[in-house]
């Protein structure tokens, strides 16, 4: 996977299993339990993530024994309600899951630490959490912007009162972090809630796996939680973590998108994760659920999905990827109740407006709502698809690519909950189909590629055409073509329409005038040039729509589409093929001399396999056709039989 970009071609359907990775709410707070513990226990199916990473990276510092068993199992000796290192510096990246629950357990636990993290998690607010634990007495400074970390605790004598207090209306891990530390004080605290409790799903998670350690909170609806004193955190050996109920998300999204089924496993109806009441959510839209006690499946709806006015209150995670599937609903989609969303890993609201837009639909956005009203056909925003180091953002966005091809930038960012979500969506997925003909100059390709994509219905791509464009426009601004950051800039901009036999740039017909011999070098040397090459790269990939494409080069099956269904590397001898640009030449009524075309290709053909970027080569998976001895009808019939094959 590139690590700046990921390009996705427009997809035709979705069907298969997926087994998800742990949970991350539940992950994190199975470690910390564990390490408040007293015993050792061993976590099992724990997800592998930048934000189990920094809590366990965060445990070691602290002197908790931490042990890899391989896989997905750890050992984690506990410390019985104490940390053994007392004073630490903490590093914990973006990880509120870690970050938060973190500070309410040093603050009771005694010693002296330091948390900090990227700077998009000293943006986030946590006011109210260290408010909550000064009515204990906790000492807790901000080292800087005041109600955001990173933050200075030291030891301090922990005196708590009848009652404390904290909001509930800004983020959940608030009361999770306050309630999963209060067994440290070894009296009965209750916690009032002010204000109405968001994502109440996730404090159920927090109850429930307190419980599995030994630890019962008394719960009055949701405004009053209590913990008796006494209450202490023990082992309970074995503890299982269940598969990710918000990543269920997009494969159960997928599945209602493009026809299905799509089934994942590890986590079903008897789940104490919240987020599996998306899948009620998208049987409001028409999707066809299926539900077992550990997986549960989507199909799509024969009328297709329609459009939803929902409370997502108890679904504040999983709501964001039905913002995305509403792309493909009838009607507007309205999201309510979601102001988490902007104190999550980006402002959520924002971002998923802004880039929803990039695709053409219409957003409006409020405080703590987002209504989506889809577009007839989705558009592919060149500069691809921000992410803003926000992981839920680059999963949603691929769902988008049922409509058009388009470019996640930042795909590496799904590391902090699923490392390889891009590699289990591609497993789930049926992509537009490519055939890739890649050849020398005047060896056919073009003339057989035209003629199979007319065949097959395919739309066609003749790539060598949008650098000839590049070349001439580059040649008629009064640019060098060695200039390569002038060149790159005009093929970034080129306003370029394929239409029948014409092509348009700059809304006029550009005719023959880039086939001319100038213009036929001048593509050749802009095409050696890097930048180049991936100005024009993301809108090559472009043409891969429904229902296939076929498109001829010199990298349309090495760089371009190197995961086309079918390649095929097409030559002919150098003498054959300047005989064949000669009567080209001489047809259109333009001069020609045999012995320098013959010349002008020996030389271009080295210069093409020579260059550094992208070469001109044979790919190991490309089937070979040399048409020296074929007819047109005889190469064209070849490929179409490959195709047969292949596709």
């Amino acid at each position: 996977m590139n690590q700046e970009f990921l390009d996705i071609p427009q997809l035709s359907a979705a069907r298969g299993t997926v087994r998800l990775p742990g949970s991350k709410s539940i992950s994190n707070r199975v470690l910390l339990l564990a390490a408040l513990a007293e015993g050792v226990t061993e976590v099992r199916d724990l997800l592998a993530s930048d934000d189990t990473e920094r809590m366990l990276d965060a445990l070691k510092t602290l002197g908790i024994g931490v042990e890899h068993l391989g896989g997905e199992s750890w050992r984690i000796t506990g410390g019985a309600g104490r940390f053994p290192v007392r004073e630490a510096d903490l590093f914990l990246g973006n990880a509120g899951t870690a970050f938060r629950p973190l500070t309410a357990a040093l603050a009771l636990a005694g010693g002296n630490y330091v948390l900090k993290g990227v700077q998009r998690m000293h943006e986030r607010p946590i006011g109210d959490l260290v408010d909550g634990l000064r009515q204990l007495g906790a000492s807790i400074q901000y080292l800087g912007n005041e109600g955001y970390p990173p933050l200075r605790i030291a030891a301090s004598e922990i005196q708590p009162g009848p009652a404390i207090q904290v909001r509930g209306d800004v983020s959940s891990q608030f009361l999770t972090g306050l309630l999963m530390a209060l067994p440290l004080t070894g009296q009965t605290v209750a916690v009032d809630v002010v204000g109405e409790l968001i994502s109440k799903p996730y404090i159920e998670i927090t109850l429930a796996t307190m419980a599995r350690f030994g630890v019962h909170v008394e719960r009055e609806g949701w405004q009053r939680f209590t913990v008796k004193a006494g209450s202490r955190y023990s082992s309970p050996g074995i503890v299982y973590v269940e598969g990710d109920a918000s990543s269920a998300s997009y494969f159960l999204a997928l599945g209602a998108i493009g026809r299905g089924p799509v089934r994942v496993e590890g986590v079903g109806r008897d789940s104490i994760q919240g987020d599996i009441r998306f899948a009620e959510a998208l049987a409001k839209m028409g999707a066809v659920i299926e539900t077992g006690p550990n997986w549960m499946s989507a199909s799509a709806p024969e009328s297709g999905l329609r459009a939803v006015d929902l409370d997502c209150n108890h679904i504040p995670d999983a709501a964001m990827t039905l913002a995305t599937t509403a792309l493909f609903a009838k009607g507007t989609t309205t999201l309510r109740n979601i102001a988490s969303w902007r104190v999550k890993e980006t402002d959520r609201i924002a971002a998923m407006a802004k880039e929803l837009r990039k695709l053409g639909a219409t957003v409006v956005e409020g405080e703590d709502f987002i209504a989506v009203t889809p577009v007839e056909r989705l558009v592919s925003p060149p500069e691809g698809i921000d992410t803003y180091d926000d992981h839920r953002m680059a999963m949603c966005f691929s769902l988008a690519a049922f409509g058009t091809p388009l470019r996640i930038n930042d795909p590496r960012c799904v590391a902090k909950t699923f490392p390889d979500y891009f590699q289990r969506f591609a497993a789930v997925t049926v992509a537009a189909p490519v055939i890739a003909i890649d050849g020398p100059s005047a060896s056919g390709k073009g003339t057989v590629a035209a003629r199979v994509a007319q065949a097959l219905g395919f739309s066609y791509l003749d790539s060598g055409a949008l650098y000839r464009l590049t070349a001439l426009a580059a040649h008629r601004a009064g640019v060098d073509w060695a200039d390569e950051a002038a060149v790159a800039a005009i093929a970034a901009s080129l306003d370029v329409v394929f239409t029948g036999d014409d092509i348009l740039l700059d809304g006029v017909v550009v005719g023959d005038s880039i086939r001319t011999e100038e213009i036929s070098a001048g593509a050749s040397r802009v095409a050696a040039l890097p930048a180049v090459r991936e100005a024009l790269l993301f809108r090559q990939r472009v043409f891969n729509t429904l229902p296939g494409l076929v498109g001829d080069g010199r990298d349309m099956g090495s760089v371009v589409f190197p995961q086309a269904q079918l390649k095929v590397f097409l030559t002919a001898s150098a003498e054959a093929r300047a005989e064949r640009r000669y009567k080209q030449l001489i047809g259109k009524g333009f001069s020609a001399n045999l012995s320098d075309l013959l010349a002008d290709l020996r030389q271009r053909d080295e210069r093409d396999s020579q260059r550094s970027v992208a070469p001109l080569r044979q790919e190991a998976d490309a089937k070979l056709l040399d048409t020296t001895d074929l007819t047109i009808d005889q190469a064209v019939q070849q490929v179409l039989d490959w195709a047969a094959e292949a596709l």
